[in-house]
Parts: structure tokens; sequence; C-alpha cells
């Protein structure tokens, strides 16, 4: 009978064999999944004997794995912010970049009753982490697509939510008649060459239309720092998670339109990445 160690040892190796970065972790949370226990506890039991039927609850979710199906879908969920959410294929799998995103939209809200809207929603991720971190906002979440809005009021419910955080289906801020202090995006920003040569995790199971966008990845952005100009209240802000092209186009159509304090930060690795700028009012 084949150990722990030896089981996640064969698992590391088969990933880096199918081209998978992360296979020694990513082999890891598999086979504590499989074993139902915590990813820690594999440690702890490393010359612990596995039963066939061990080994039979594994194999498939391994397999799974190496044909590049996404970790955060098999295991059915994702910690986003300290935040349990449900993951599914179809629907955009929260990032870490997108963690440093909110990271950087809550040090510059205050904590007040802020009215917030989430563009682009997907998941809930952005507007439900907002909501539990300013216990006064108010989140508006607003999608296109069927299958993330109502997977998004499945995660909003799971976390009492549902006072604070409205799901709703929308195109961008199209028909919108309100007004906010702030309006905030993960928009799609990849070109089409970008999102040819994306692995295959992205490709097979993340939708297109949430991840490409027209005018060499910028359509959607500026879209929507267009329309966040009717539904923001004089000195609101928007914010939005950019690609690494795209700052300083974007900071020109802001002046223009009449924004102030244009900003783009840096991610942790350096690249100019969040976009944020405040609205005058005319």
């Amino acid at each position: 009978m084949e150990t722990v160690l030896q089981v996640l040892k064969k698992t590391e190796a088969f990933f880096a064999k199918a081209g998978i970065e992360s296979a020694k972790v990513d082999a890891e949370w598999i086979l504590a999944y499989g074993l139902g226990c915590k990813r820690l506890e594999l440690f702890l039991q490393f010359e612990k004997p596995l039963t066939e039927d061990e080994l039979n609850r594994l194999r498939p979710l391994v397999k799974r794995r190496a044909q590049r199906e996404p970790l955060q879908i098999i295991l059915g969920t994702v910690d986003f912010v300290g935040l349990e959410l449900k993951v599914q294929s179809g629907v955009l799998i929260p990032r870490p970049e997108t963690e440093e995103f909110v990271e950087r939209i809550l040090e510059r809200m205050p904590e007040d009753d802020a009215k917030v809207i989430d563009l682009g929603t997907g998941t809930g991720a952005i507007a439900m982490a907002i909501a539990a971190a300013r216990a006064k906002a108010i989140v508006l979440a607003i999608d296109s697509d069927p299958t993330a809005l109502s997977l998004a009021k499945e995660n909003v419910k799971s976390h009492d939510l549902s006072e604070r955080v409205k799901v709703r289906s929308g195109n961008w801020l199209e028909g919108l008649d309100v007004k906010v202090d702030w309006i905030v995006s993960n928009p799609p920003y990849l070109r089409e060459t970008e999102w040819a040569s994306a692995e295959p995790e992205v490709k097979d199971y993340d939708p297109k239309t949430a991840l490409v966008a027209s005018d060499e990845g910028l359509g959607d952005a500026k879209i929507i720092l267009e329309q966040a100009t009717h539904c923001l209240n004089s000195g609101g802000h928007v914010a939005m998670e950019l690609g690494v092209n795209h700052p300083h186009e974007l900071k020109s159509l802001a002046g223009k339109l009449g924004y102030t304090d244009v900003e783009c930060l840096e991610d942790l690795n350096r690249r100019q990445r969040f976009f944020f700028a405040t609205w005058a009012g005319k």
C-alpha cells in the first residue's frame, strides 16, 4: 500500500509533467480535498497507508487537474480576502491581483455609509469584500451574465450580506439612474492576442467575455469611465483593475472627461494595474 507521502510525490511529478507550475501546492490541495482533511494535516500523516477506496477517490481529481481544469473549480471554492466563495466553470475565478485591488480600494474608502456599484461582479467577490470590510456600505453588484448573477446571489446569501449587497442584471451603467460614491470594476482588459496565448485554465474555463475587450483591451474600461460621469456624486471615485499597457491612455481620457486625482497604482510585481480617479462634477 502506498503512503500519503508517496502518492503526494507521484501526483506532484504528474502535475509538473502536465505543465502545471504550482505542481507541489496543487498536489497538496487535491490530496487534502480527496481525503477530507485540511492541507496542513497532510504533513502529520505522511506515513499513513492509503486504502484502495481512498485512492479511487483521488484518481479522478488528479486526472481533472492534470487536464488543466482549474484547482478552484475542482475544490468548488476560493478564498478571497478571507471570504470563502463558491466558484464554477463559466464564471471568472477571482485572482490574487484582484485581492490587491480590493485592498487599495479599502485604503481609500472611509468608514462611512458609502454607496458603491461593482460592475461585472462575477462571483460577487469585490462587492462582498467591500461590504464585509465596511459595515455601513451599500453595494449594488451588476453583471450581464445569468450564470454569474445566480452564483453571485448564492455567495451573497451564504455570507448573510443580502441586506447590503444587491445583485442585479445590467450592461455596465446603461440606463441606471442613481448617484453613488464609488464605482469599482475588474472589467475585461485582455487583447485578442493575449487571450490566444493564455493558459488552458483560462481559455477553457473562464468566460472570454469577462476577459477580452475591444480597442486593444480598453473598450470596456472606456465605456465605464464615460458612463460613470452620470452616476458619481461630486467627489466620488471610479476604480478599475487594468492590463499593464493601459494606464497612459486611460489617464488621458479621464482628464478630458473632467476627472481629477487620476493615478494608476502598482501591484506587488511593480506593474501599473490599479486605476483610480475622482469625479469633480459638472
